[in-house]
């Protein structure tokens, strides 16, 4: 045995593999894998050479009676890197046809199918006109991007991306992606300066050095202990705890003077990338060993499933170094730590509710306008502008306001606005955007500790301008000190701001993550389609696009049916849950989603009585997966999560867009400002998906599916 302790890794794939195999050779796979991390040449496995195989380095070796792992053991080096796992012939076929390899270029360690006969390119017929090719790229470029020397003539002949992507699984991943990317509008050279990989002086036959490289590691991992390996084998889906993206991996590691803003779609892996930061910064960027990292969030329920995911990643030490807290939650809590003598409250308090009636017995005759618009008001208006006296209401900006107004109006309706002020202060009340504030104040006087270095937001978008004025102020400005990932594409909550407004300055300190790794293209599209045409703004001012935003993983469009009722509605949903039982799928990779929580207890007792358990989601407490039923949720509380299949129910007319929220005002510009809110409701509870989408209605379904409809019918 030598002396160096070899190095033993484990890629995606043989997770994937891994995943899809009975639990009961699982547990055989896990102790064989323990044993091999432990001692790869224990006289216990015995690596069988494949005659046949494409690559002259993979090995057999023997699980039990009918299973076989595919391990890559190189010549030279003390490396191992298990592959693959199946049955005795399945896995024989998977060697015969890959290879796995470092590309002298780029330095990385790749796996792909190696099928020369697919590598003939497809000459088309006579008579068709011909296409130009799909890329102009030279070879040099090429390889840079991690193209293999054997796949350059079919690559440049490619001239659809039909044809590209048949070439998918015989090409690398980075060199796929990077394609893929150009094939849909990126710029070709941004492409290239970030998917370029910088190594030199490659040794293709140094495997131990290639899994050191970035590109390696988004597909391969070298275990380091038994602990780590049990974490993986128990969850090996769960792959974001260990493999990132290049382009995530440097956001995580990313060291600068100043904050930071992450923009990426659904599914890119934005709250991934923070997990993985505060972990980071937990272990690089804090300055003593009583300081922290405050791990922020808008909702309850999104915090609540961010501290049971860095549970995942992070050790018992370092989640003593992570505050995960939602905002609103940290306010109340800093507050009363001050000694705060106002109780706060929020929309739908009934002591609130209390002060607005008797607000708006003041409200005058002239200029007649709707209670809607006070609301309206003192949310878009005065408490963003903390806007406290009549001479301050006369110079504040009423951008995107729909209703104008002159000096004179504004002094009449102030008197709605003073009087809503005095009615909270005569209860000891504040509204939790003017708590804020005051929290902010707080801070800006110098008068509270805080014990943090450094701060993580996720889902900023939904943040308004008083809590990112808050944020600013948590942390003193310097190195690492604020990470902000959001999306407009995901604002479901009707706040906007820009961050410079707020003071965080993020110029040159920007980044964007582009491939959606939880859904399929097709489901990509569907989500998309129906915010196509809405300006979407990027957290500063700017517009962010989805052009080039695509998801790799194909798979079926989503499936929209209608029915006259609930009950034939219910039928089917109950229908499609056994179907997909009988295909493989637990009940617990299955969520049916519904606008309301009436709607939600409604579907829960209708698919209990059709025989389905079901598990409906808590706001408060994180999806507990060892339980297994159906899950129910509303659209608002799936946001965060991830499940296999995803049933959107009662996507009716007057429910999707829910009329309430779009009617209650009489300004077209709320009116449509709350359409587009629905709208990336919808958005995201599509998004949500990772395999399949079931839309359904009664009646007469919503307006939203007009455009996707006639693209997803099945």
């Amino acid at each position: 045995m030598s002396e160096m302790r070899p190095t033993v890794a484990i890629s995606t794939d043989f997770l994937q593999a891994y995943a899809t195999i009975p639990k009961a050779q699982q547990k055989k796979v896990m102790n064989f894998v323990t044993k091999f991390r432990n001692d790869p040449f224990s006289s216990g496995i015995n690596y069988e050479r494949i005659n046949d195989a494409r690559d002259a380095n993979f090995r057999s070796v023997r699980i039990d009676q009918d299973y076989r792992g595919i391990v890559l053991s190189p010549e030279k080096g003390d490396v191992y890197v298990l592959l693959w796992v199946d049955k005795h012939d399945d896995a024989y076929a998977w060697a015969r046809r890959h290879t796995c390899g470092v590309h002298p270029e780029t330095g990385s360690l790749q796996l792909f199918e190696a099928d020369s006969e697919v590598l003939t390119p497809e000459r088309a017929p006579a008579v068709e006109v011909a296409q130009p090719p799909l890329f102009s790229l030279r070879e040099r470029e090429l390889l840079r991007i991690g193209v293999p020397h054997d796949r350059l003539a079919r690559v440049k002949e490619v001239k659809t991306e039909e044809e590209l992507e048949r070439l998918e699984t015989l090409l690398p991943k980075e060199a796929f992606e990077a394609l893929y990317l150009i094939a849909a509008g990126s710029d070709p050279q941004e492409i290239i300066q970030e998917y370029a990989a910088k190594a030199e002086a490659v040794d293709t036959e140094d495997f131990a050095t290639a899994l050191t490289r970035e590109q390696s590691q988004r597909s391969f991992h070298v275990v380091e202990n038994d602990q780590e390996l049990e974490a993986m084998l128990v969850a090996p889906l769960e792959k974001w705890r260990v493999f990132l993206h290049p382009s995530q991996r440097r956001l995580v590691h990313w060291r600068v003077n100043g904050p930071i803003r992450v923009l990426g779609g659904a599914g890119t892996g934005k709250t991934v990338v923070a997990m993985h930061r505060a972990r980071w910064l937990v272990r690089h960027a804090l300055s003593a060993p009583d300081r922290k990292v405050l791990f922020t969030t808008f909702t309850a329920n999104l915090a609540t499933d961010i501290a049971e995911n860095l549970r995942k990643i992070c050790s018992l030490e370092e989640l003593e170094r992570i505050e995960v807290v939602h905002i609103d939650a940290w306010v109340s809590r800093f507050l009363k730590r001050q000694n705060y003598p106002h109780q706060i409250v929020y929309d739908g308090n009934p002591q609130y509710e209390a002060c607005w009636r008797a607000a708006l017995d003041a409200r005058p005759a002239d200029p007649p306008l709707p209670e809607s618009f006070y609301r309206e008001e003192w949310d878009r208006v005065i408490l963003p502008q903390r806007v406290t006296d009549r001479a301050q209401y006369f110079r504040a900006k009423r951008v995107g306001r729909g209703v104008p107004l002159t000096r004179a109006q504004r002094a009449a309706l102030w008197s709605v606005f003073e009087e809503l002020r005095i009615q909270l202060h005569q209860r000891g009340l504040k509204c939790s955007e003017d708590a804020t504030q005051d929290a902010a104040d707080l801070l800006a006087s110098g008068k509270a500790y805080l014990p943090y270095d450094a701060v993580v937001v996720d889902e900023a978008q939904d943040m308004g301008p008083q809590v990112m004025r808050l944020i600013r102020l948590l942390v003193p400005p310097g190195a690492n000190d604020i990470f902000i990932v959001g999306d407009g594409h995901q604002r479901i909550y009707r706040r906007r701001y820009t961050l410079r407004a707020c003071g965080i300055e993020v110029r040159g300190r920007s980044r964007k993550l582009k491939i959606n790794y939880r859904t399929t293209e097709e489901t990509r599209r569907f989500a998309v389609a129906v915010l196509e045409g809405e300006p979407i703004d990027d957290l500063d001012g700017g517009e962010d696009s989805t052009s080039d935003y695509r998801s790799l993983v194909h798979g079926v469009p989503p499936t929209v049916r209608g029915f006259a009722g609930q009950e034939e509605e219910l039928d089917w949903l109950a229908e499609q849950v056994r179907g997909l039982q009988q295909e493989g799928a637990e009940l617990k990779d299955i969520c049916v989603v519904a606008r309301t929580n009436a709607l939600v207890e409604s579907y829960e007792r209708g698919l209990r009585t059709r025989g389905s358990g079901c598990i409906r989601l808590s706001r408060k407490l994180a999806d507990n997966r060892a339980q297994e039923g159906v899950r129910l949720a509303t659209m608002h509380r799936i946001k965060g999560l991830e499940f296999r299949h995803v049933m959107l129910a009662a996507v009716n007319e007057g429910v999707i867009p829910l009329r309430q929220a779009i009617e209650s005002s009489e300004d077209p510009t709320e009116r449509r400002a709350g359409e587009l809110t629905e709208r990336a409701l919808f958005h995201v509870a599509v998004t949500r998906a990772m395999s399949r989408v079931f839309i359904s209605y009664f009646g007469q379904g919503s307006a939203f599916l007009v455009g996707p409809r006639s693209r997803s019918l099945s």
